[in-house]
């Protein structure tokens, strides 16, 4: 996993460390929102009470706050994708080769969106991840 990290990142994992108690080393951006990862027994202590440790990041940097599992095996693959796409959803999801393809359906363009920036957000979650192509038919 070659996930580089630019200044404004660290600042964001510092942050998250610092809010939440908990250090993690990945974070990205998917849709306006800073998505977190997490081992799967810590989300809900990052998360916090009534989710009082995501309104308050979100407060101080004015954006959408997402803490996920991280995926610990290839089998989490389709519901670490799920919820960092959610509330969209697609039909199919398959790994072939070194692909992830999903199936969109009537949401395909949500799942792309304007100028294929989701599209790109993604490829580039799913090569860091997982090292694998990504696509959307």
């Amino acid at each position: 996993m070659a996930n580089t990290l630019c200044m404004q990142d660290i600042r964001y994992l510092n942050l998250f460390e610092k809010i939440m108690k908990i250090r993690t080393r990945f974070c990205f951006k998917y849709n306006e929102a800073l998505v977190f990862c997490v081992p799967k027994h810590l989300v809900n202590k990052a998360v916090g009470e009534n989710g009082r440790n995501i309104k308050k990041m979100s407060e101080i940097l004015g954006r959408r706050i997402k803490v996920i599992a991280f995926p610990e095996s290839s089998r989490e693959t389709e519901n670490f994708i799920k919820t960092i796409v959610n509330p969209i959803t697609f039909k199919n999801f398959d790994v072939r080769g070194g692909e992830i393809i999903i199936s969109g359906g009537k949401n395909k363009a949500a799942l792309i969106g304007r100028n294929k920036r989701r599209l790109l957000e993604m490829q580039k979650i799913v090569k860091d991840f997982f090292g694998k192509e990504f696509r959307i038919i």
